[in-house]
Order: C-alpha cells, then sequence, then structure tokens
C-alpha cells in the first residue's frame, strides 16, 4: 500500500484516528523514560493529557522539558504501519489558564468514554492535572517498501503541520 501524497494528510489522519501516544521523557539519569497516555490535540499544535504531577514522566516534564512523542497504529498489518513522530516542548499547564486549556481540550469532539476535565478536576491538590505539548518539529513513518517514497529501509520524513 502506497502513502498518499500528502503526508501532511496522513499525519492529520493517524492524529485523528488514535488517542494514546507514548510520550518520551528523559530520566535525570539521561535515560530515556516512556509513558502511553490518552491526548486530544488542539489544531495539530497543542497536544494535551491529564496525568498525576507526581508520576515520573511528570516530574521529567517539570526538570527536562523537551519531549519526543509517537502516535501511532498498533493494529497496522505488517509493512502498512502508519506513524507521527513529535518534537515538543511540554509543561503542566498553570492554573491561571485552566479554564481556556480545559476548553480547548475537552471542549471539541471526544471519544465517548472520554472525560471532559474541568479546572476544578486538575487544580491544586487533585490527583490528576492537566499537561500539554507544543509541537516544534513533525516526522512521518515512511515503509522501505513505499513505491513513491520508499528506500528500501524505513525511513522518517519530516514534515510541516
Amino acid at each position: 500500500m502506497a502513502l498518499p501524497e500528502d503526508l501532511a494528510g496522513l499525519a492529520r489522519d493517524v492524529l485523528d484516528a488514535n488517542r494514546y501516544l507514548t510520550l518520551g521523557t528523559a530520566e535525570p539519569d539521561g535515560r530515556p523514560r516512556v509513558s502511553p497516555v490518552f491526548f486530544t490535540h488542539a489544531g495539530y499544535r497543542t497536544f494535551y493529557w491529564v496525568s498525576s504531577p507526581h508520576a515520573r514522566h511528570s516530574v521529567n516534564i517539570a526538570a527536562r522539558p523537551g519531549v519526543e512523542f509517537v502516535v501511532y497504529d498498533t493494529t497496522a498489518a505488517i509493512g502498512a504501519g502508519r506513524a507521527v513522530y513529535v518534537g515538543a516542548t511540554a509543561e503542566e499547564v498553570p492554573e491561571a489558564e485552566l479554564a481556556a486549556a480545559c476548553d480547548e481540550a475537552f471542549g471539541g469532539a471526544m471519544d465517548p468514554a472520554a472525560i471532559r476535565f474541568r479546572p476544578a478536576d486538575v487544580r491544586g491538590d487533585a490527583e490528576l492535572h492537566l499537561f500539554r505539548a507544543r509541537a516544534t518539529r513533525y516526522e512521518v513513518h515512511v515503509p522501505g517498501r513505499d513505491p513513491a517514497y520508499g528506500t528500501g529501509i524505513d525511513t522518517r520524513r519530516e514534515i510541516s503541520l
């Protein structure tokens, strides 16, 4: 199966069709830490999730906000994988911005089973807080055997969204 001519469209399709991203942060000693998180996005630029502020990935973000994540379809057949890799700067959403951020993160179309968090649910002593990552770079997965873009081995191609 060939990739579409519009690789940015492919990226938007993958981001819209999947609900989990694998978040990569850096531990204090430089080791990578990966964590799956349920996400929403606003305009493919800002990605939101809720996590405990005490989770290791949250602590890592507070100390080292540069993150990488990947969104992909784990049900794809071998050789037909579709993935979007994103470089971003992440942070816990400041309390003063929670109302606008919750509207942006949870105000649009969402899976009916998802929780639409309100500012009161994710502030202060709440067990979960709202986090966001602002994308700085995008790449898509290109299978090695793709007739238009393939090189014989799987690669990544940088795109703009």
